[in-house]
């Protein structure tokens, strides 16, 4: 009895769901300037911590002696300060559009790797950091929708990415409520303690600047680490 010739099978492969193509790209240079950017993000925060403990100390001797502080040198405190916070945010926006760009990068790839894995549209990658209130869980979810189908099977931990997470919603909350505190000051009592919140907030930043580094190279190392091993059965 003859049998049908069986059709040969495709090999295995990567599979992206319906809608615009999924291209496999590597996030290793985007990863690079993120990293060199959150790096300039730190230096900035030490600038301004530097500053702020410069301001705080004048406060606290103008509190204790009024005499003992000079306008002169309030204003060019004041000044230091105001500059201090200018390059914060210049640095902080400029690592944000880089870093936004890598995660969607990174987002494309997991629906390469993963698709089904993927609960939320390649867009809310982006979209999803703008929207208010949705950028208190979206961005969370869809990087564990990113870390899952990036991560080897048998190693899919997400400790760093909650603990990044965690310190970058707290930084996030208490930096607001210390720069409201600060702006309504008007005594200096009121504004050594809105200082001294404004450092605890950079120490915040400092440390989730650290965190997203290393979730930033973790990250783009299981991914380039699966590119290079290739679709598997």
């Amino acid at each position: 009895m003859s049998h049908l010739p069986v059709a040969p099978q495709p090999p295995p492969s990567w599979s992206a769901p319906p809608g615009p193509q999924a291209v496999l790209r590597s996030p290793v240079g985007l990863s690079k300037a993120v990293v060199i950017l959150l790096r300039l993000v730190i230096v900035t925060d030490l600038y301004a911590l530097w500053q702020g403990n410069h301001s705080y100390q004048l406060v606290g001797r103008l509190i204790d002696d009024v005499g003992s502080v000079t306008s002169r040198e309030i204003n060019e405190a004041d000044s230091l300060y105001q500059a201090s916070g200018i390059l914060q945010a210049a640095a902080t926006l400029a690592t944000a559009v880089v870093f936004i760009v890598w995660f969607h990068r990174t987002r494309v790839n997991a629906e390469v790797f993963a698709p089904d894995y993927q609960s939320k549209k390649r867009g809310w990658a982006i979209w999803g950091w703008l929207v208010p209130v949705v950028n208190l869980w979206f961005p969370r979810r869809i990087a564990t929708d990113i870390w899952n189908a990036s991560a080897d099977p048998n190693s899919r931990s997400r400790a760093l990415l909650n603990w990044w997470w965690a310190l970058w919603i707290v930084d996030l909350s208490f930096g607001r409520l210390a720069g409201q505190r600060y702006v309504k000051a008007e005594s200096p009592e009121e504004i050594k303690g809105a200082l001294a919140g404004l450092m605890a907030s950079d120490v915040l930043n400092i440390a989730a600047a650290v965190l997203a580094i290393f979730f930033v190279r973790h990250l783009t190392r299981m991914q380039h680490e699966k590119a290079l091993r290739g679709p598997t059965v």
